[in-house]
């Protein structure tokens, strides 16, 4: 079992912008998005991920946060699960994939987000409405939120 594996199952995620699996490898993440006092909110949040991260490093000299789930929800179509919530200060929000099973698919960790409350389904694609009711959409269909 991995390290973010491990983590998870304790009910941790590593301290960084990433998205995580659980054979300890990751892909950076950067989530810009306004908050409530923003005229913006209620709006998209885009999301960019990045080349990979040295999961081992992040977890060294950033440390560990815990993972607090705001939902949980089914998938659709039976393929398993998603939960996501915050973690730590108020501006953290995680989403993650978990299998039919409870195992984790992957757990995407974001320092700007805030906490994710909801999850709503448009065919393959999620989305996710954070404390601030701005709207983060993943097309889990996709081979980087794929099972």
């Amino acid at each position: 079992m991995g390290r973010v594996q491990e983590l998870w199952a304790a009910g941790e995620m590593p301290f960084g912008d990433a998205l995580y699996r659980p054979d300890d490898t990751g892909l950076a993440l950067r989530v810009e998005g306004p908050g409530a006092y923003h005229p913006e909110a209620g709006r998209p949040i885009p999301l960019r991920v990045g080349g990979p991260v040295d999961v081992a490093r992040i977890i060294a000299e950033d440390g560990t946060l815990e993972a607090d789930p705001c939902f949980g929800s089914p998938l659709p179509d039976g393929s398993g699960h998603l939960t996501g919530g915050g973690g730590g200060m108020g501006n953290i929000g995680h989403l993650a994939r978990l299998a039919p099973d409870g195992a984790l698919c992957w757990v995407a960790v974001m320092y700007l987000s805030n906490p994710f409350v909801a999850v709503r389904f448009e065919g393959s694609r999620a989305v996710f409405t954070n404390d601030w009711r701005n709207l983060l959409t993943l097309d889990l269909a996709a081979p980087l939120f794929a099972p």
